[in-house]
């Protein structure tokens, strides 16, 4: 996300503001003589010109994996009746575009959080046809120079059909991840933020809220188990009773034992034939399930998941959809097919007949049952706002990434500011990533598992935390960290600040803490200026 100042009649100067926060090993790895920002001599050595690097107007939204222009010049062989089109497909390195992307060129400062909430500056999401197409539904309003995005009434609905006081989806701290599939524009993801609820949206640019760009088709969404209290369709237009129910099963792998399916769609509630046979089709598979209707009106109908296994176990024999094989492990999630299988409980969640967590916020900080004790140092995260302080104002920061989550103990600090943080976890080794990954998930913490570039839009964060990233390449002989120093004036980045972070108690080694700032002019000419 962008930000940035702009001063009357002088020629135009707007930036990109991303600041990188990099906790990078220890004093033992740096090298004899040098410092960590270098001298003079290694400042002259960054001067690198890359001037016929920046990529082509038409890249200004690009996403490496999620290109259709790649997908059309390869002539992948894609099945397009269930949208596979839309799935995630890598280019080879061949393919790869080593330029720096800039914005479009009447990009604008994006307007500050909780306004961008309700609107954005239209020159910033060029993709305003909803606006005509879904005109009828008051989804997206142009006017002017910016798009409004009306309040969602369905969040307040959705809760009342609950039986939740006040219609508060919360439900003191009961409720907290929800995953909105075919969210349209995100608007019920953006109104429950107030009610401490983070809904994992696909979003426009610049909202501030949780985004990223996926499709339920044929390989699963990449989280982890049990990750959501509940699901939302607003007529998002997927056949849900295609392939044996295969997408409704994996809304049941994702979430929580009693977790909910918000469903608003003409199937709910219209009486014209095609209408009512889909509804049958689709309540069949449901049934069998075992998922049950707890709410229906108001043009929704909201199921309710079973708190145990008791219910699969009393099914006659040969019902359908079977329970998953005891090796199809839910948690292993980067690049695998859907099943058409019911996922069961593990032994600890059906004995406990639920999660059996802390209310939120105390999740962040108490330990899940299963689960040995954590500790976080909030200190730590302290440490980096008091850096940041003198350079920037700090409510220019709203969208923050945890490159690597660990424990996700960086969300859990940031807690009481006004910012959401996506958390990855990298594909390998496994056995650590799903250790720490159950933590996560049950500190109701976003968590992505990733192991390619990452399904979002260009200049959507505004901080990177990387936190020992590089420690670990540089432990493999590879100094990266050197090779990076060397480029930093080529990618228009500025190294800000170093300093020690604050050291644990449990902590074997002194880390030391960068911040790097990207400043990137809004035209590809703009990078043509620095030759």
């Amino acid at each position: 996300m962008s930000r940035g100042r702009g001063d009357g009649n002088q020629k135009s100067q707007l930036w990109t503001w991303i600041l990188v926060l990099v906790t990078y090993g220890n004093n033992s790895l740096r090298k004899p003589g040098s410092s960590y920002l270098g001298g003079e001599q290694e400042a002259q050595e960054s001067s690198v010109k890359l001037s016929d690097k920046v990529c082509a107007d038409r890249l200004s939204e690009l996403i490496p994996c999620l290109d259709r222009h790649l997908i059309y010049q390869t002539r992948l062989k894609l099945d397009l009746t269930v949208m596979e089109h839309y799935e995630r497909h890598c280019p080879l390195p061949e393919r790869w575009y080593n330029c720096l992307i800039h914005p479009p060129t009447r990009y604008k400062i994006p307007i500050k959080w909780p306004k961008s909430r309700d609107e954005v500056w239209k020159a910033n999401i060029p993709h305003n046809h909803l606006a005509t197409e879904k005109s009828d539904q008051n989804w997206m309003i142009v006017r002017g120079d910016k798009i409004a995005f009306p309040e969602e009434e369905l969040v307040s609905i959705t809760g009342l059909m609950l039986k939740i006081p006040n219609g508060n989806l919360n439900n003191m701290g009961r409720i907290l991840t929800i995953v909105d599939v075919g969210c349209g524009v995100a608007s019920f993801g953006g109104y429950l933020l107030s009610s401490d609820i983070i809904a994992m949206s696909l979003a426009p640019n610049d909202r501030g809220i949780p985004a990223y760009l996926g499709v339920l088709v044929t390989k699963r969404f990449p989280y982890r188990s049990r990750s959501f209290e509940l699901a939302h369709c607003s007529r998002c237009r997927i056949d849900w009773i295609q392939r044996d129910g295969v997408l409704l099963l994996e809304l049941d792998r994702l979430l929580r034992p009693g977790g909910h399916f918000a469903y608003s769609s003409p199937e709910a509630y219209a009486q014209d034939e095609e209408d009512l046979r889909i509804w049958r089709e689709m309540s069949a598979p449901v049934e069998r399930m075992r998922w049950k209707i707890t709410a229906k009106g108001d043009q929704t109908v909201i199921w309710v998941k079973p708190l145990t296994n008791d219910c699969y176990m009393q099914r006659e024999p040969g019902t359908q959809p079977p329970l998953c094989q005891p090796d199809d492990d839910p948690d292993v999630v980067w690049g695998v097919k859907m099943e058409a299988c019911i996922t069961p409980y593990s032994e600890h969640d059906h004995k406990a007949s639920g999660s059996g967590l802390a209310p939120w916020p105390a999740r962040l900080t108490s330990p899940p049952p299963r689960l040995v004790d954590f500790g976080y140092s909030s200190e730590m995260v302290e440490n980096y706002w008091n850096l940041l302080i003198p350079k920037i104002k700090l409510d220019t920061l709203r969208n923050l990434m945890d490159m690597k989550a660990n424990q996700g103990s960086f969300a859990a600090a940031l807690r009481d500011r006004d910012v959401w943080v996506m958390t990855l976890q990298e594909k390998y080794p496994f056995s650590d990533v799903l250790k720490t990954s159950q933590i996560i998930n049950k500190r109701h913490i976003l968590s992505f598992v990733t192991y390619e570039s990452h399904s979002t839009y260009p200049r959507t964060y505004d901080l990177l935390h990387a936190w020992s990233i590089f420690s670990d390449i540089e432990k493999k002989d590879f100094h990266i960290f050197y090779f990076i120093k060397k480029y930093l004036s080529a990618l228009q980045w500025k190294a800000m600040a170093t300093t020690k972070a604050e050291r644990d108690s449990e902590q074997d080694e002194d880390e030391v803490v960068f911040i790097i700032q990207k400043k990137q002019g809004l035209t590809s000419e703009s990078f043509r200026d620095t030759e």
